[in-house]
């Protein structure tokens, strides 16, 4: 049996056509039985069922559908058939068969999902236009930011980077949250390129950093302060800093998350974290072998341990215990409030009580 991520083979098609795509025309249009299907791509027929239901429920969107009757009609025609040594190649095919190849989508990917992220664009896609354009809402009229090949639209519809929010005459589109990990595999891609090109160290793996959501943090320290670089996605701090309050303010302000990572920074120089593997300091070391005295350097600095200690003591208990979960030991709300037994939707409300607390013990010591 072929692996679970082997590709279902309908015919010579460009590498980015979902895999869901390739087994609805290998079924509905190729008529091809279920378990053959799922037998090449590895996978259960009832797996294969389930990616066939879903395109043929979005074949209600005009650009899914299109692309789709272009592909069965290439099929119909044999230009999909199996790949063999004799097969044509992309510039040969057909017209109604054309499609845009792997570097095409790639490099329009970057300009267009770029101009998709600012606020309030859309990707607007009229009836019988051979082209679409990014748009952004004003207060009068949409202004136009980009315009794209609609093929190139139709792979962003078919691969899930844009979804319809407003059918009609002008459809409407908006990125999705797959379109926004897209982008940043993409522009990671073109960064790790150019360090092995420099024979710099290696970078961070694409799917790596399509989670990480990079920032400057600013830590207080002798020299006036320290910028850092850090990941906001890792801590729950930077979910919660992007969420707005009734005011429509963040509902952390940029204080209290400074303060909630300068606690994880000194917990981190600390190395107050648990032990989770076999503990190999001096082991070739005479005498009291694997031992560890309280003033190790193995325990971290002692003066970052007192500096946790002294926040954690002004916080009290309860409010130590949320911010040393939740900035510390990375725990999302959820799980902190079950591990506490406190009620649902309650703990982010106490963690802004225990940072405004802690940014207030920051500001005394340095007042």
């Amino acid at each position: 049996m072929s692996s679970p991520s082997a590709t279902v083979p309908v015919g010579h098609l460009p590498s980015w056509i979902p895999q869901s795509a390739r087994v609805y025309l290998a079924h509905a249009v190729q008529g091809r039985p279920l378990r053959k299907v799922a037998h090449e791509a590895g996978c259960a027929p009832s797996t294969i069922l389930r990616q066939v239901r879903r395109v043929e429920q979005r074949r209600e969107d005009p650009l899914v559908d299109d692309i789709i009757e272009r592909l069965g009609e290439a099929a119909d025609q044999g230009t999909l058939s199996t790949p063999s040594k004799d097969v044509q190649p992309m510039s040969a095919m057909p017209q109604s068969s054309t499609l845009i190849d792997d570097d095409t989508l790639n490099r329009e990917a970057k300009r267009i999902l770029r101009r998709l992220c600012e606020g309030d664009a859309f990707l607007a896609v009229g009836q019988g236009m051979p082209q679409a354009a990014v748009l952004r809402e004003n207060a009068d009229t949409p202004t136009r930011t980009a315009t794209v090949p609609k093929a190139v639209a139709q792979a962003f519809v078919l691969k899930d980077w844009v979804s319809c929010y407003k059918a009609g005459r002008i459809t409407r589109y908006r990125i999705t949250d797959a379109g926004r990990a897209a982008l940043k595999r993409l522009l990671s891609d073109g960064l790790a390129r150019k360090v092995e090109a420099r024979g710099m160290a290696e970078s961070p793996s694409p799917f790596l950093t399509q989670h990480m959501e990079m920032g400057e943090r600013v830590i207080p320290g002798m020299n006036g302060g320290d910028v850092l670089r850090v990941n906001l996605a890792e801590s729950p701090l930077g979910a919660l800093a992007r969420k707005k309050d009734r005011d429509g303010k963040p509902f952390l302000s940029m204080p209290l998350v400074i303060a909630g990572e300068r606690l994880r920074e000194d917990f981190e120089r600390a190395q107050m974290g648990p032990r989770v593997g076999q503990n190999w300091e001096r082991f070739l070391t005479a005498g009291d072998r694997g031992q560890m005295g309280a003033g190790s350097p193995c325990n971290g600095p002692e003066d970052a341990r007192q500096r946790v200690s002294e926040a954690l003591r002004a916080l009290g208990p309860g409010l130590a215990d949320v911010v040393l979960r939740v900035c510390c030991f990375l725990e999302g709300l959820e799980t902190a409030e079950k591990r506490m037994g406190w009620a649902a939707r309650s703990g982010k409300i106490v963690l802004r009580i225990a940072l405004q607390r802690l940014d207030a013990h920051y500001a005394a010591l340095h007042g």
